[in-house]
Formats: structure tokens, sequence, C-alpha cells
């Protein structure tokens, strides 16, 4: 009996510290709410965020026809949802999603909502981790499972519309996420050595470009990196992207930057000249230069 009752304690203990957690709600800097950790509906339209989460949900027309094709093997998936309620995408996004799941009759048990922090030494994480192991680099990122595997993902907008991609994804059909290029470096860098990476450079190179957003993409991975302290993960990556786009002066000033950062002053100074004889008037770059310059005497 004693057992029992333990357990029933306990089981009542920890369905109150669950609830205690979620939606959990902190101020910015500026004193701006913003939700941190699990989430779901109803923590979307509380005070704060109501506005944003109603309109763009409201103003949204689902295409149901097109829906109820993929409906029923739309309950064989988990989803896990990564987003910010600070972030623009995932305002306009998110809503748009939770109704196309709520046409699909989906079971809302499947799905798990996690709100990230954007401060600088946070920057796209969960309070408790929550988003690591699962390659966020941008948000909102929405994963589809099927039998605890990845199948695919939406990254931050949908390819042509949440209907057309959801059905692409679980009809096996091929799709490829936005932002493709920095998704599967980011899971490379997280599965294997930077020097076996690098002895695959000419075939990444062969076609990256191609599939490539532009010279952005990785740049936003690589101050990811950079923000996250990860700074060899860094430079390889703003190096790869000087090789993609060896005619862009943003990228060099990325890898100088990651340069100056670490130290490493020849070298930044090196990519800074590279930004100047491609733009002569880069205000950044001569600055830079002059720091470097104080730094070496």
């Amino acid at each position: 009996m004693k057992s029992i009752l333990t357990t029933t304690l306990l089981l009542f203990c920890s369905l109150i510290l669950n609830a205690q957690n979620l939606n959990h709600e902190v101020l910015d800097a500026k004193g701006q709410p913003k939700l941190l950790g699990e989430i779901n509906k109803k923590g979307l339209q509380k005070e704060g965020y109501k506005t944003w989460f109603n309109s763009n949900y409201d103003n949204y027309i689902v295409n149901d026809k097109l829906v109820q094709t993929f409906k029923t093997k739309l309950n064989d998936y988990t989803i896990k949802v990564f987003l910010g309620t600070w972030c623009g995408d995932s305002k306009k996004e998110i809503p748009r999603f939770y109704k196309v799941l709520e046409s699909a009759e989906f079971n809302m048990e499947q799905l798990e909502v996690f709100a990230l922090d954007n401060t600088k030494d946070s920057y796209k994480k969960g309070p408790n981790g929550e988003e690591k192991g699962y390659n966020i680099h941008r948000v909102p990122t929405i994963i589809f499972y099927k039998d605890g595997k990845e199948i695919n993902r939406i990254v931050e907008h949908p390819i042509e519309t949440f209907e057309n991609d959801i059905n692409n994804i679980i009809s096996n059909k091929r799709y490829l996420p936005k932002y493709y290029v920095a998704n599967i470096t980011f899971n490379n860098l997280n599965t294997t050595p930077i020097e076996d990476l690098m002895t695959l450079e000419n075939q990444f190179l062969s076609y990256f470009p191609e599939y490539s957003e532009g010279s952005k993409e990785l740049n936003t991975l690589g101050y990811w990196h950079l923000k996250d302290k990860q700074y060899t993960k860094a430079l390889y990556i703003f190096d790869l992207n000087t090789k993609m786009f060896p005619y862009n002066p943003n990228v060099y000033d990325s890898l100088g930057e990651a340069f100056y950062l670490t130290s490493n002053y020849e070298e930044a100074k090196i990519n800074y000249n590279k930004v100047l004889s491609l733009k002569p008037d880069d205000k950044n770059a001569i600055e830079m230069l002059a720091k470097i310059k104080t730094k070496q005497l």
C-alpha cells in the first residue's frame, strides 16, 4: 500500500513539475517577454504572442483538398518543432503550420514544440539544451520522424506551401529543404572530423554551389558556430565559403573576423587585404587592418 501511495505521489509531483516548465516565460534585456523550452499552442496564445499568432493563423487559407490526401498517413509520424518567439519567420510560419496540422486532424500528442533563445551566449539554444543533436541553425525548423528516424525537415520556410511540402515529405518524393548546403555541412561537422572533411572538399565544391542559396547560407552557419565559440568549425565553414564564392568580399571579411577573434592576426590580415582587393573602399576592412597593426606592435 505504501509503495502504491509513493508511486502515485511521485507521478503527481512529476505532472506538476512538467506543467510548471511548460510555456516558461522570461523577459529579455528590453523587458519584452519570450517563451523558452517546451511550449504548446496555449503558450503561443498568451498575451505578448496571441496578436501575431492569431493573425497569421486566421489569415492562412488551408488547401483542404490536398490535406485530405495525406491526413491519414501523417499520423504515422511524430514531429519536433524548434522556433523563436522573437523570430519573424517563426511568428509567420508556425501559426500556419498549426492550422494545417489541425485541418489534418493530426494527433497533437505526437507534436513537440521548443522555443529557443536569442541571447549572445545562448543563440538558438534551449534553456535545457533541447536543441542538442538536432542540427538547429535556423528557426523555425520542423523535423518529421517515422519509427524514430528523421525522414526530412522544413527549415525556416516551406519550399512551396506547408501542404505541398508535407505531402512531398510523407509521400517519399524528392524534397530538399531550404539551406540544404548548410544542413549537410552542419551534419558533417557533427559526425566527421574536420581533417576528413577537408579531404572531401573537392567533392563538396563540385555540387554545393548548385544547391546553395548564396554566400549568406554558410555565412550564417559560420556565425552560429562563432557565437558558440566553436572556432575550429567556424573557420572551416568560412574558409569553405570563400572557395564557393571567391569573388565575394563578404566571405573574406567573415573569415578575417574569425581569424582575428582567435588571435591569428597574420591570417586575418591576409583576408582583410583580400576584401580590399575586391572592394577597395571597404570601411570595416580598413578599420580591422588598423586594429591588427596595433595588436602586432
